[in-house]
């Protein structure tokens, strides 16, 4: 059981109110970040460019999420982010290396084991060694660069949100919400 009630959608008001409305499926990550009222909105709208608007591939954006998911122990996310990642073309194998931590495996092409070289510094170390800076350089630029790092971060913060608070699991939604808010951000 979560360590802080759910905000209940009903008693909720204006911009708040209406993003809760517009939601196909109501999850629980989504009624405790409301806790933080004043953060929900544009949390919700960085969710979505990191989910719709980032040139990174949606492909490699998955990859990064589960890699933070299964870093972090961010089991909430790991939940909601596999169903995804099959939806944009990762692969089952690739999950498995990922939920394994085998970065380094055949499943993964050069631009995704460097991309996942990258990640796992940036959540281990914050700085990035200079080899692994440039390998990822060789395959992406530096938009896809900076937008893996904020992917990266968001979703370091939504696994502190989830484990910390111990939100409860809601059944995987992921694909729903990520169609959901695919069609209100194009």
């Amino acid at each position: 059981m979560a360590r802080l009630p759910l905000i209940d959608p009903a008693a909720t008001s204006g911009d708040v109110r209406a993003s809760f409305d517009r939601m196909p499926v109501v999850l629980n990550i989504f009624r405790m970040m409301a806790h933080a009222e004043a953060n929900f909105i544009p949390a919700m709208r960085f969710a979505n460019s990191i989910l719709h608007r980032q040139k990174l591939s949606h492909a490699n954006r998955e990859l990064l999420i589960l890699q933070v998911a299964q870093w972090e122990h961010g089991t909430y996310e790991w939940r909601q982010h596999v169903p995804i990642a099959l939806g944009v073309g990762v692969t089952q194998r690739q999950i498995d290396c990922i939920e394994q931590g085998k970065y380094e495996d055949a499943a993964f092409n050069a631009a995704e084991k460097a991309l996942l070289a990258f990640g796992r510094e940036v959540i281990e170390n914050v700085r990035v060694a200079e080899p692994v800076f440039a390998a990822m350089r060789k395959h992406f630029g530096e938009q896809e660069i900076v937008e893996s790092i904020l992917a990266i971060g968001f979703y370091m913060t939504m696994a502190r949100l989830t484990e910390a608070t111990e939100v409860d699991l809601d059944p995987a939604a992921g694909m729903t919400v990520f169609e959901s808010s695919r069609k209100r951000s194009g």
